[in-house]
């Protein structure tokens, strides 16, 4: 039976697919060569649809023709006829590809954009940085005025303490004194442990 399915065959007529299919289950490598011929172009033509491109269309048919040979036990004939399930899985084959391709570019953007994101939150830091500056602000208004004038020149302008002292024209003592009483203050307020 099965020499006369193939061997000997007039070429014009269609192949028995569902028994050469049949064969190709059972291990036979020549139904599995008729099976190639009949459907290769069928299957290379819906996978070139999907992908439109030449060389991966290729690739993606003969992967699914490896498909055909190693699955083949599993083709149900009343599920539909062998040419609609190789090109089924011709179809779902491609559109894989597609989106492994996709998926593929989407990660590469993805790790392209955290390349050029910087390591820390740029507004972020530039509200936290507002947001302390705003609170030594407030803290700084609770200081007496010669405190306030003392911290502000030393810290905020550079000054040595000395420099201090002679721009407020006092004793070096008394200004250390209130830069000292200032800074616990202001360390205080500001809840900062020591």
């Amino acid at each position: 039976m099965k020499e006369a399915v193939y061997i000997g065959r007039n070429p014009s007529a269609e192949p028995d697919l569902q028994q050469l299919l049949h064969e190709v289950a059972l291990g036979d490598q020549e139904a599995f060569a008729a099976v190639y011929d009949a459907v290769a172009g069928s299957v290379l033509g819906v996978v070139r649809a999907v992908l439109r491109d030449q060389a991966q269309s290729e690739e993606v048919a003969q992967e699914v023709l490896v498909e055909v040979w190693r699955t083949a036990p599993r083709y149900r004939p009343e599920r539909g006829s062998v040419v609609n399930w190789i090109l089924t899985l011709a179809h779902r084959r491609a559109v894989d590809r597609v989106r492994s391709v996709e998926a593929a570019a989407a990660r590469d953007h993805k790790a392209a954009l955290l390349e050029r994101t910087p390591e820390y939150d740029e507004v972020t830091e530039q509200v936290e940085t507002r947001l302390e500056q705003e609170q030594v602000r407030r803290c700084l208004r609770t200081l007496t005025e010669l405190q306030r004038q003392s911290v502000t020149l030393a810290y905020y302008r550079g000054l040595t303490y000395r420099q201090v002292a002679e721009a407020l024209a006092l004793p070096l003592g008394t200004v250390k004194t209130r830069l000292r009483d200032g800074l616990i203050r202001l360390r205080d307020c500001l809840g900062v442990t020591a």
